[in-house]
């Protein structure tokens, strides 16, 4: 994860007391007064709390069990972090219901996908009812997220997310026709979207920072482990008979409604609640998600102090002003343009057919029905499983260089996939080989392309813009999941399965290639070194990957050249970390400046 600036760097103690001082004043706390000057001193050196006198024994006690038992957490926290995982399940179960479903509802509501009239037109129609929930997410789902969470808070964008992903799935369960189906998918679409954008940004804001990081990760770890769940459902009600269909789409309720009513038990977001003035409810929902007062007193001052530059960015902005910047102002645009990137190509690799067409995938190959739901739950569980890796990975290896390992291997094993559809289903390697390449591509894609576009797109963005910044990001991502889920089944009855999965496997190729010119590297980079970044042009970052690394790569890894093939840098961080010194020495002088002025007069 990237690092912040740390705006109380640089204070004399004087003027962060004084600071202090004003703060509690302002907010009628001024009996804590001396547990928020303990705060804001940990809360300038984080990495120095040992050296300060003001704190007694017991109190760096604290911070010292803080950093090497960072997993001992109060209640309230491990609850919050627990609601998130659940949300995270929401959304992957709430993608797979469809796929079970989709081997006979079509059937039930007089749309077959292989009538020899109309199959072309029930094609489509059957596309557009799974693409249902995605459609509805780009529009207007994920653009009720800033009017939603200004309004209502995290908690309650989450009720009301989990209010349409409980009734609009059991509606599902009981739809009469198929524009009664298509209707209860777009009403689920509603939840979907502002949730996906709403819960990373609430458990990153309930969390301390030491185990942000992780915290931020498990979005796509727990929705792979909800498209696990929703798999395990199908199996478990495809001997119902005729309804087993509207048993397959309406399971999807049953972690909803803990989820809607467990996040009425949540504390609110403290740095929702310091944005509206509530100061003395943010204080009390830091205290429970706090070991102790004085990490709730440290945190707190800290987020004002980010909340007060913040505001002074955004002061005259608004809603429109800010979507705009998103394509105007340079430096957000590339960041922009970079998170789109990532978020198209999670489309692109191919990985949607399969959550949400592997069932009909199976049956295609050979499989009975049966068989291809048990494939489909085998799929599930390597997808949940190969997702823990990315909690090392995608710090290790970096984000980019994540996605330029696995995008060629996807690109592979998907071609071996679409090929092996060509062996004559008589021969007994034919389901077998569909079924491991299928489970070697979900392999590939867990650690790399599945965590990473929610991760970089998290990063990327500048304060001001962050929340507008990840709506657009995860509207990219969920409005070319409809393009995949509307075309394929049309696909596959014009190019057959074996033209599609060709087609995909040339698109991880194309995929590759866009990271590759467009996608910058952010893996521990700050704010100041993240601004420099984005602030090189993409002509000159492009130019610098085809001139410069593409020959150096293949002169160390494919001539075997070893460390001795030299690589000229592309971004010089040294100059940076000069800038934000100077920045420094500046303020300190203007802190001396005033403290001498009072002297003189």
């Amino acid at each position: 994860m990237t690092s912040k600036k740390n705006p109380l760097r640089g204070l004399t103690k004087e003027a962060l007391f004084t600071q202090v001082e004003e703060f509690c004043r302002e907010h009628k706390m001024e009996e804590k007064t001396t547990l928020f000057r303990k705060g804001a001193l940990v809360a300038q050196n984080p990495g120095s709390f040992a050296e300060l006198d003001e704190l007694a024994d017991t109190e760096k006690a604290v911070l010292y069990d803080e950093i090497y038992h960072k997993w001992h957490q109060p209640n309230a926290l491990i609850f919050t972090v627990v609601l998130c995982s659940l949300a995270a399940a929401v959304q992957g179960w709430d993608q797979t219901g469809s796929n079970g479903a989709n081997l006979t509802f079509p059937k039930d509501f007089g749309i077959a996908e292989d009538d020899p009239v109309h199959g072309s037109r029930n094609q489509w129609l059957v596309g557009v009812i799974n693409a249902g929930p995605y459609l509805a997410s780009v529009f207007p789902g994920c653009w009720l997220t800033d009017p939603l969470n200004n309004y209502l808070g995290r908690r309650g964008t989450i009720f009301f997310c989990g209010i349409f992903c409980t009734f609009s799935v059991i509606g599902s369960g009981f739809a009469q026709n198929w524009y009664q189906l298509f209707i209860c998918r777009l009403l689920l679409g509603i939840g979907m979207g502002p949730k996906a954008s709403t819960v990373p940004v609430y458990a990153a804001e309930n969390t301390p920072a030491a185990v942000r990081g992780g915290l931020v990760m498990s979005w796509q770890m727990w929705c792979a482990f909800g498209i696990f769940l929703g798999y395990s459902a199908n199996l478990a009600v495809m001997n119902t008979g005729p309804i087993a269909w509207r048993l397959q789409l309406g399971s999807a309720f049953i972690p909803a409604i803990p989820m809607t009513i467990g996040i009425i038990f949540c504390p609110e977001s403290p740095r929702w609640l310091m944005k509206k003035g509530r100061y003395v409810e943010a204080y009390n929902s830091f205290c429970r998600l706090r070991n102790t007062e004085l990490q709730a007193a440290r945190d707190m001052f800290y987020t004002d102090r980010q909340l007060v530059a913040e505001f002074e960015v955004l002061k005259g902005s608004t809603y429109r002003s800010r979507i705009t910047e998103l394509f105007t102002i340079p430096r957000v645009r590339r960041a922009t343009m970079a998170s789109g990137v990532v978020m198209i190509a999670q489309q692109m690799c191919g990985i949607n057919i399969i959550a949400f067409y592997s069932s009909t995938v199976f049956v295609r190959a050979g499989y009975s029905d049966h068989q291809a739901l048990w494939a489909s739950w085998g799929f599930g569980l390597v997808n949940w499983l190969f997702a823990f890796p990315a909690v090392w990975t995608i710090d290790t290896f970096g984000r980019r260089n994540l996605l330029l390992f696995t995008f060629p291997n996807m690109a592979w094993t998907l071609l071996a996939a679409g090929l092996c559809f060509l062996i004559p289903t008589s021969s007994p390697a034919s389901v077998p080989l569909v079924a491991l390449f299928i489970f070697i591509f979900a392999a590939f894609y867990s650690p790399g392309e599945g965590p990473v576009p929610y991760t970089y797109s998290a990063e990327v963005f500048p304060l001001t813009h962050r929340e507008m910044g990840m709506s657009w990001a995860v509207m990219v991502c969920l409005g070319f999941a409809a393009v995949l889920s509307i075309t394929f089944p049309r696909m596959v009855g014009a190019m057959t399965i074996v033209g599609a999965f060709c087609f995909y496997a040339g698109l991880n190729i194309i995929a590759f290639i866009m990271i590759f010119f467009l996608v910058p590297e952010t893996k521990q980079r700050t704010l100041e070194e993240l601004d420099y970044v984005f602030a090189v042009p993409l002509r000159t970052h492009a130019n610098y990957q085809l001139t410069k690394f593409l020959p150096y790569f293949i002169k160390r890894y494919v001539f075997f050249g070893g460390k001795k093939v030299p690589l000229e840098p592309l971004y010089d961080f040294a100059e940076v970390d000069t800038n934000v010194a100077l920045s420094k020495d500046k303020e300190s002088e203007h802190e001396d400046d005033r403290k001498v002025e009072p002297e003189s007069a």
